[in-house]
């Protein structure tokens, strides 16, 4: 009987290392892959801000050196919280940003319309 609750216990606790295991190794991926917020900076190309001037967007260029294409990345700037920043947009093999704004809460930023703040359009989730 204490033979089958110790087999019983060890395969409990091997399950739960693995799948914490699993767990980290999959947002290890998240982050180091997936994570708007791990953009490169990039060289400022314009900006406009929406009609109540509530948000800013603000455009980037990226230049990922001899081996890739340019990226533009879009900055969403909070005008009345302090100027707090979130990326909303990140599109590979662009190298100009035309951004419009459609309302007080829809951009169109190369042809790719959002609703801010909370919608974000990232090439590699397409």
């Amino acid at each position: 009987m204490a033979g089958k609750l110790t087999v019983k216990r060890i395969v409990k606790i091997s399950l739960i290392i693995g799948l914490l295991f699993s767990v980290l190794a999959g947002y290890g991926v998240y982050w180091a892959f997936f994570d708007m917020n791990r953009l490169p900076t990039g060289e400022f190309l314009t900006e406009e801000m929406s009609p109540d001037g509530t948000y800013t967007l603000k455009a980037y260029r990226t230049n990922g050196g001899a081996t890739t294409s340019y990226a533009i990345r879009g900055e969403l700037v909070v005008n009345n919280r302090n100027g707090k920043k979130k990326n909303i947009y990140w599109n590979y093999r662009e190298k100009t940003a035309h951004i419009e704004w459609v309302d007080n809460k829809t951009v169109v930023m190369n042809g790719h319309s959002l609703e801010v703040p909370h919608q974000k359009f990232d090439f590699r989730r397409q």
